[in-house]
């Protein structure tokens, strides 16, 4: 994941930075498909055990990019800065049997000093 070009914190506040006005919440969403022959190895490696880097690759763009939805909220509302962070994780069923994988990202726009 590249380094945001806005400070974020999952904590309420930056140690030695004050915050000057909060500009409410921002969020930022990124669902990816997950294909077939990734569902079918990732399977496949369940049973036998060990890591899925296909999988591990797919959730890290995902973060990265509900990460850079959120930062682009922040700006559009005159934040410099994210608070509180948040990330939630979710795999939506779709009716065919693949899945897809879902990243929120939510925290606290902010104007620090």
């Amino acid at each position: 994941m590249t380094k945001p070009d806005l400070p974020i914190t999952t904590t309420p506040s930056f140690e030695g930075r004050r915050i000057l006005e909060y500009r409410g919440l921002v969020s930022g969403d990124a669902i990816l498909g997950a294909n077939m022959f990734r569902d079918m190895f990732a399977s496949l490696r369940d049973m036998v055990g060990g890591r899925s880097g296909s999988y591990e690759k797919v959730l890290r763009a995902a973060k990265t990019e509900a990460i850079e939805d959120m930062l682009e909220s922040a700006r559009e509302r005159g934040g410099n800065a994210v608070v509180g962070v948040d990330l939630d994780y979710e795999t939506i069923q779709i009716q065919d049997g693949g899945s897809m994988l879902m990243v929120s990202a939510t925290g606290t726009a902010v104007v620090l000093e």
